[in-house]
């Protein structure tokens, strides 16, 4: 009798043990998804897709937060000033808080600008109503390409001034653009003298900051409908 009472006090004691270690174990559990659930928010901020951000001719992305202070020193597009089709100066703070897209052409220019400035004008169609995205297209035969000559070239291809700056200026300033802040051009380790010819059909996509975000093939409608999605991406990131 006696040893048979042991027996059921260390089953007893046995199925105690177990339960206390399941208790434990639930408790350890629960502890960790609170915490998860506690650093939720940082870790679904972080995982937010952003658009990446290139500093150099390699258009090597850089993913960095929006508002992670590396930005505060990360390559920006600098001070510019040019003049657009309607006879305005067009500066960078034109842009100020704004999108926009920006290429470079020639206004008799045979080969691949007329398809360029259809695709950008497909640009313009999507976001005509939109105050936030603006296009803006540099002349790289500044010389030729006068106030006069960008207003007949926009009004035969139905370019709104209020949405595509057609701009001209000093060819020393559009070429240190497009190609020191731009980097438009696809030859990479090739320096080019300032005054060498400046020709590509690349649209670059910048954020209010200023900051490149991407770059596209101004000639391929997939690349123009990505660029279109990007476009949104960046303003749902700035909630403009």
């Amino acid at each position: 009798m006696d040893k048979f009472l042991d027996e059921n006090e260390q089953h007893f004691a046995m199925n105690w043990r177990i339960k206390i270690f399941d208790v434990a174990i639930s408790i350890g559990v629960l502890f960790f998804l609170l915490t998860a659930c506690k650093n939720t928010p940082a870790i679904q901020e972080e995982s937010i897709e952003y658009l990446p951000y290139y500093s150099d001719a390699t258009f090597t992305p850089h993913w960095i937060h929006p508002r992670d202070t590396r930005l505060d020193s990360f390559h920006r597009i600098s001070a510019f000033q040019l003049v657009n089709q309607e006879g305005d100066t067009i500066t960078e703070q034109t842009f100020d808080g704004k999108i926009y897209v920006t290429d470079f052409f020639f206004t008799i220019c045979p080969g691949i600008c007329p398809k360029m400035t259809a695709n950008m004008g497909i640009l313009q169609d999507e976001f005509l109503e939109d105050e936030q995205v603006l296009l803006l297209s540099h002349s790289v035969t500044p010389s030729r390409d006068s106030v006069p000559v960008l207003k007949a070239y926009a009004e035969e291809k139905g370019i709104q001034a209020h949405k595509w700056h057609l701009v001209t200026g000093e060819q020393a300033e559009i070429y240190r653009l497009g190609r020191k802040d731009y980097f438009v051009e696809e030859d990479l380790g090739i320096e080019r003298a300032l005054d060498e010819f400046l020709h590509t059909e690349n649209f670059v996509l910048i954020d209010p900051q200023r900051h490149i975000r991407g770059i596209y093939n101004g000639l391929n409608k997939t690349s123009i409908n990505q660029l279109i999605a990007d476009i949104k991406n960046l303003q749902q990131e700035y909630q403009l």
